[in-house]
């Protein structure tokens, strides 16, 4: 490791380049957030010899709701992340000090499943650790300070974020850098599900530790298959904007969704919609509307379609067809709010998502949106045109500043800067 000083960040090509490429930004606007954590890890851990690693958060861009039944979906890596500066020690205990947050403490040596750290980002750690002993990876401790420009909240997955970052600096430290992004997302993926306690596909995990646009294919969730993707659309802003309401009382609302569509495929004698063939569920899908409800139906419709949207999406992408491209993310968007039905909740009692779907698309400049993520409350994603003038500050008065978040794709996954 290299003493990490000023000095290093002032004129540097080397970090000038990792920062177009990681952050699509100038080196002056990240030098802060490299140097703030340099000079918090000497004054916590005594030591300014660190290397930097760095994990993204995700978007969702096509395949809403698809992945737990099988399905494939387009996502991306973006340009906000969770940065960590790390130093090694030999005891094989793990501490991590966030910005803003108590300190985290893990021996590498003990972690059992605790009930009572259900939730907490310690068992974060540790169920990445026990994942990597149980599939005989080497473990050991580090010391490691970070900060975090990804948003909670925001759908852009702060947690995996957090994650990845673990399980790529145990990657690098401790089994030269030799495992590949999906076992780490794996290995993320087991911690959330195993030790923090929430159910949750591979999507987010796989977006982060492979970077760049991908179309992710989980007929295998054990083994699913990674098309990448050539973005080129250099001439569109991205946004993530947060349209309000309260996800507590929706736990019902999300679960219904991979219910439903389970519920179709067992009219198949199938226990996933994947499992049936697209001609099948053509030929005989009018068989099965009186077996289950009418939003049942039109959920199953929506997967088929869906993935065959994912494909598309690709196409347009790899053949620079932007406004294809464009046509399809639309597309999405209006299945899932008519078919899918997973932008507004009569539990949640507001329909912010749909109204803000509404109002975007009236603003000059915009061309394209859609709900983001699970639904219900929470996020929808809008593309721009960059040439367009007052985008963002028709957003921002129309959803608050601190609401409106501009993205750019990030070719990289979860892994050391320097």
């Amino acid at each position: 490791m290299a003493t990490i000083s000023q000095n290093f960040f002032k004129n540097n090509p080397a970090f000038d380049k990792i920062c177009e490429s990681v952050y699509s930004l100038p080196a002056s606007s990240e030098e802060p957030r490299f140097l703030e954590l340099a000079d918090m890890h000497e004054e916590i851990f005594n030591t300014r010899d660190v290397e930097y690693y760095s994990s993204p958060g995700r978007i969702e861009i096509v395949g809403n709701h698809t992945d737990h039944n099988g399905g494939k979906v387009l996502c991306a890596a973006i340009n906000f992340d969770t940065l960590a500066s790390v130093s090694t020690r030999t005891d094989g205990i793990i501490e991590v000090k966030s910005k803003g947050y108590p300190m985290l403490k893990v021996d590498t040596a003990d972690v059992k499943f605790s009930v009572a750290e259900v939730g907490t980002s310690t068992a974060l750690i540790k169920g990445v650790v026990d994942y990597f002993i149980h599939t005989n990876k080497k473990v050991g401790g580090f010391s490691a300070c970070m900060t975090s420009s990804v948003p909670k909240g925001s759908g852009v997955s702060s947690s995996s974020s957090f994650e990845l970052v673990i399980a790529e600096i145990l990657n690098v430290m401790y089994n030269g850098g030799s495992l590949d992004a999906i076992f780490k997302a794996k290995a993320s993926q087991y911690a959330e599900n195993t030790f923090f306690g929430k159910p949750c596909g591979l999507m987010d995990q796989s977006a982060i530790a492979l970077g760049g646009v991908n179309l992710i294919d989980f007929k295998d969730f054990e083994n699913p298959v990674v098309e990448r993707a050539n973005w080129a659309f250099d001439d569109l802003d991205i946004y993530v904007i947060a349209t309000g309401g309260d996800h507590s009382n929706l736990t019902d609302d999300y679960a219904a969704i991979p219910y439903e569509m389970k519920e179709v495929a067992t009219c198949f004698g199938a226990k996933l919609l994947r499992e049936i063939p697209r001609d099948k569920w053509e030929r005989d899908k009018q068989n099965i509307k009186h077996k289950v409800s009418e939003r049942a139906f039109l959920r199953a419709e929506h997967f088929f379609e869906e993935n065959e949207r994912v494909e598309n999406a690709v196409k347009a992408i790899d053949d620079k067809a932007e406004q294809d491209f464009l046509d399809i993310v639309n597309e999405s968007g209006l299945s899932s709010r008519f078919k899918l039905q997973n932008t507004y909740s009569p539990a949640g009692k507001n329909k912010n998502l749909e109204n803000a779907l509404d109002r975007v698309v009236k603003i000059d400049g915009v061309v394209a949106s859609r709900v983001h993520g699970g639904g219900f409350a929470g996020t929808i994603l809008v593309f721009a045109k960059k040439s367009a003038s007052g985008v963002d500050s028709a957003l921002n008065v129309m959803f608050g500043e601190s609401n409106v978040f501009k993205l750019a794709i990030r070719p990289t996954g979860a892994e050391k800067l320097f």
